[in-house]
């Protein structure tokens, strides 16, 4: 999330913004106590639930006025681009549960979901409050509150390798201080945070540590 300081007014519709990304937190909680299969037959009718309107918004006139009416002061510059169909934070956010869970391990999934799940919420509320020293679309203020809270949730998480918790919180913060598009359309950061990070987490297992993968499948 973009977190370089935009003026105090707007701080109010970002902190309800990250409110609503907050509380998403509760589908890694809710992971911890159940299957993989039972997740996913969760999440993908959520995933294409938020799909389905965020395409048919930009072809149904009255879903539209609906949709812009009542979420346009919490989205982001590039969800408002006209000409270019764009994708909201819940569309990014819901696939990337969905393909945490079919391709990580359940701790990796729990830790990277977690990440952006909370540190780009910190990011985002610090940056906008306190943001002074920007990089590139971001602040440095916020990128720190992105690590720190990253460091203090890794080592929260059971089972997970100390120091592969501290790589995978370094490239989450690296990866949400970078903005991407592809031609005219901007990827996500509710998206590249949790997959970069969980890969980087699930490679450190596999050349470091590939006899502990397994203790990875199951929470506590």
């Amino acid at each position: 999330m973009k977190h370089s300081g935009p003026p105090h007014r707007n701080f109010k519709f970002e902190l309800a913004r990250k409110i609503i990304h907050l509380s998403s937190v509760s589908i890694a909680v809710i992971y911890c106590i159940i299957t993989r299969e039972l997740a996913l037959l969760l999440l993908i009718p959520l995933f294409s639930g938020f799909l389905v309107v965020d395409l048919l918004k930009n072809f149904i006139p009255s879903l539209s006025c609906w949709y812009h009416n009542t979420f346009d002061p919490m989205l982001r510059e590039h969800e408002l681009e006209k000409g270019s169909i764009q994708l909201n934070g819940a569309t990014f956010i819901t696939l990337s549960a969905l393909l945490l869970v079919l391709f990580f391990p359940k701790i990796i999934a729990i830790t990277c979901f977690s990440l952006v799940a909370i540190s780009d919420t910190m990011a985002a509320l610090v940056g906008k409050k306190f943001g002074k020293h920007t990089i590139g679309e971001k602040s440095l203020e916020g990128s720190l509150a992105f690590l720190a809270s990253s460091l203090i949730i890794v080592v929260i998480v059971p089972r997970l390798d100390l120091f592969a918790g501290i790589i995978t919180a370094l490239v989450a913060t690296a990866v949400e201080a970078l903005s991407l598009r592809i031609n005219s359309f901007k990827v996500d950061d509710n998206l590249t945070i949790p997959l970069a990070s969980a890969l980087a987490c699930y490679l450190y297992y596999l050349l470091v540590l590939p006899q502990k993968l397994p203790l990875l499948d199951a929470c506590p």
